[in-house]
């Protein structure tokens, strides 16, 4: 089977799991952005659980190779103040614009098309950015596990049971 073949096939899995944990729905998402709930953060958690077992166990298998990017505090600020600016503007992240179009949520398409015209606007001014912002605060190639100097199941580990640790939590709260 092929790379595209499998990648479809997770993205439906991928979209198939975000409209059962009802993230695609607006409320869930103004919710999160006013911080009384946290459905949405407990998905994502739970994506970054999986997909951190996922990558390493790969890795460890010697199926793939990871390609580490540079850490950059420029561009992750400016990539979080475009991304949170357009959620906050639209209801949707990508993924879940996505989904709600798929469910027949036809005002998803706007905010979709935005998206589509920000990427174009971004690889227009890209050059700019490339000498300049993106460059800022470069951290190189970081890992949270070289960081502290630890095998990276150690890591993947504690990172689990904080994680679980805050789903309890916000269980206990009801966010």
């Amino acid at each position: 089977m092929s790379l595209l073949a499998y990648g479809l096939i997770t993205g439906i899995v991928f979209g198939f799991f975000l409209q059962k944990g009802q993230v695609l729905r607006y409320d869930k998402q103004v919710g999160a952005l006013r911080l009384l709930d946290f459905t949405i953060v407990k998905f994502m958690l739970s994506s970054v659980i999986v997909s951190m077992v996922g990558i390493y166990l790969l890795l460890d298998m010697g199926l793939i190779e990871l390609d580490i990017k540079s850490a950059s505090l420029g561009a992750n600020i400016l990539g979080g103040l475009i991304f949170g600016i357009g959620w906050a503007l639209v209801g949707y992240c990508p993924a879940t614009g996505v989904g709600a179009l798929g469910e027949g949520r036809y005002d998803a398409a706007f905010g979709l098309v935005g998206m589509l015209v920000g990427a174009a606007v971004y690889a227009e001014v890209y050059p700019v950015l490339k000498g300049t912002v993106l460059t800022w605060g470069n951290l190189g190639k970081i890992t949270l596990h070289g960081i502290l100097g630890l095998n990276h199941w150690v890591v993947i580990i504690v990172l689990i049971v904080l994680f679980v640790g805050l789903f309890r939590w916000f269980e206990k709260k009801n966010l």
